[in-house]
């Protein structure tokens, strides 16, 4: 018999003040010594105000690594006892090898555990979360800690583009900046980190039971939108970073995050919400009034008015009045935004038992998407 699976405790760890829209330049930096002309055209369109970096102001240096994050979250859920399951998801793990959540685990320095790294983006952490709940539901275990966490600062300063900058200079181009698709993205992230306590059986004055958990992919039909690591060829496929030499790590900013605006704008609510949650309503027979709080996890407020169209025309129009966001307060942290903004609906005292929490992960990697569906008991 399948067992029911409850989160039990929430919690977040958001590194130093935060950090306001006019200030951005002056802690990550300018590239080429010049201030971006993308900036307000892109932060005007995303509606973040604030946001965090673990960057020290006064040095310009990242002073904490993704697994520290990870690991002050987590010890943010307070005395939680013993744990068999630690399940983490990030898309900027601090290396290669080992995997992210081994370095978290050395960070907790807790006793000998199963522990399960998930790669990706913005669905890493809620494919960390469905592993977790997965666990408990098949019995494998009863307690488990499920995290998502960005650390996106380390590659958005500006001294990471120098030497693209610099080989441009040596091309004598008129405009020695780096490209759109890469300046797009230092406006759109942030540092933070997210972890949630599952548990067989509630406990406390709240839980929200994990009714179920769907994960899909339309990378079967679309190419690369949002990479790291690679260059994208002309016929969309991907040429990896090790296909490089070394020198052009640098010159190239191979390893920097990129974006396909036009990819991302063309395709990114009907792949990964409009055809997904159609599939979704139908297997799950999901109305309307069976959500109270729609939490969707937006890279930018220029998604809001296209996400409500498309609900409305899929047959599950969600009135304003029931979404709950933090993008504005809290900035895009990836993978980390789910956990983050769910911990705050969780502390807010807004949840009211019986209520259904429906939330709504989408991931421009190559478009995947992700739907949980919770129920207050």
């Amino acid at each position: 018999m399948l067992s029911e699976v409850y989160i039990n405790h929430t919690a977040s760890f958001l590194p130093f003040d935060p950090v306001s829209n006019d200030e951005i330049e002056a802690v990550l930096g300018m590239v080429g010594g010049k201030p971006s002309r993308a900036r307000r055209v892109v932060l005007r369109s995303n509606g973040i105000q604030s946001r965090h970096y673990a960057i020290d102001r006064a040095t310009g240096q990242v002073v904490m690594t993704n697994a520290q994050i990870t690991a002050l979250a987590v010890g943010a859920l307070g005395e939680i006892g013993s744990v068999e399951l630690l399940s983490c998801g990030t898309s900027s793990p601090d290396q290669l090898l080992p995997n992210h959540a081994v370095m978290v685990h050395g960070e907790l320095k807790w006793p000998r555990l199963q522990v399960v790294s998930f790669a990706g983006i913005c669905l890493s952490g809620a494919a960390a979360l469905k592993y977790a709940w997965l666990a408990i539901r098949a019995g494998d275990v009863q307690r488990a800690v499920a995290t998502g966490s960005e650390l996106a600062s380390a590659s958005l300063r500006a001294g990471n583009f120098d030497a693209e900058v610099e080989h441009k200079l040596q091309e004598l181009e008129a405009h020695p900046e780096i490209a759109f698709e890469k300046d797009f993205l230092r406006w759109m992230l942030s540092d933070g980190a997210g972890a949630l306590l599952l548990e067989n059986k509630p406990r406390g004055t709240q839980s929200l039971r994990i009714d179920w958990i769907e994960l899909t992919s339309a990378a079967h039909e679309l190419s690369a939108c949002m990479y790291a690591g690679g260059e994208k060829n002309e016929d969309g496929s991907m040429r990896g970073w090790r296909m490089f030499d070394a020198a052009h790590w640098g010159s190239k900013s191979i390893f920097s995050l990129k974006q396909d605006v036009r990819l991302l704008n063309e395709n990114i609510v009907r792949a990964t919400l409009a055809e997904p949650l159609a599939a979704v309503l139908k297997k799950r027979k999901l109305r309307t009034e069976d959500i109270d709080w729609f939490l969707p996890h937006m890279s930018s407020q220029f998604f809001a008015k296209p996400v409500m169209q498309c609900l409305a025309e899929i047959g599950l129009p969600i009135p304003q009045e029931r979404w709950f966001s933090n993008l504005a307060s809290k900035g895009n942290t990836g993978s980390a935004s789910p956990f983050i903004m769910l911990d705050e609906l969780f502390h807010s005292g807004r949840i009211k038992k019986g209520q259904k929490l429906l939330m709504f992960i989408p991931e421009s990697g190559r478009f995947s998407s992700g739907f949980i569906y919770l129920e207050a008991v």
